[in-house]
This record gives C-alpha cells, structure tokens and sequence, in this order.
C-alpha cells in the first residue's frame, strides 16, 4: 500500500465526514482526527512490534516516554 493510497482513503473519508454534515460547520476537526488515526496506528505499530516499546517508538519517530503517554492517553496500556 502507497502512501498515496492512505492519503486518498482520509481524503474520500473527510468528503463523506462533510456531506454527512449536510452544511453544518464542523467543529475540532483537527483534534478529532488525531483522534481517530492515531489509536489504530498505535494498535498496528505495537502488534507488529511484539508490544516493544522502544522499537515501536523508533518505527514512529517518537521518543520512547513520548509513545508511553500516548499508549496511556488511549488506553493501550
């Protein structure tokens, strides 16, 4: 899978979020998204990385405490 393929599947899904709206003003948009993506990311990271939290923060690019914390935040810990 390309990123190019990732980047249109948040695209498509971001079209239908603002349709469903039907004219409504979205509202922590940004926040929302962080959200969403970022706990299955974590999830799959962390099942591939036989729940190593050193090599999935270094997969991710994060600081180890960094990825404790966001594991914590989504209750993944």
């Amino acid at each position: 899978m390309s990123n190019k393929h990732i980047e249109e599947c948040v695209r498509e899904n971001l079209q239908g979020y603002f349709r469903d709206l039907g004219g409504e003003a979205p509202d922590g948009m940004y926040d929302m998204l962080v959200r969403l993506v970022e706990k299955p990311l974590l999830e799959v990271v962390m099942t591939h990385a036989e729940n190593n939290q050193s090599r999935a923060a270094e997969w991710l690019g994060l600081n180890r405490n960094t990825l404790r914390k966001k594991l914590v935040e989504h209750k993944l810990l």
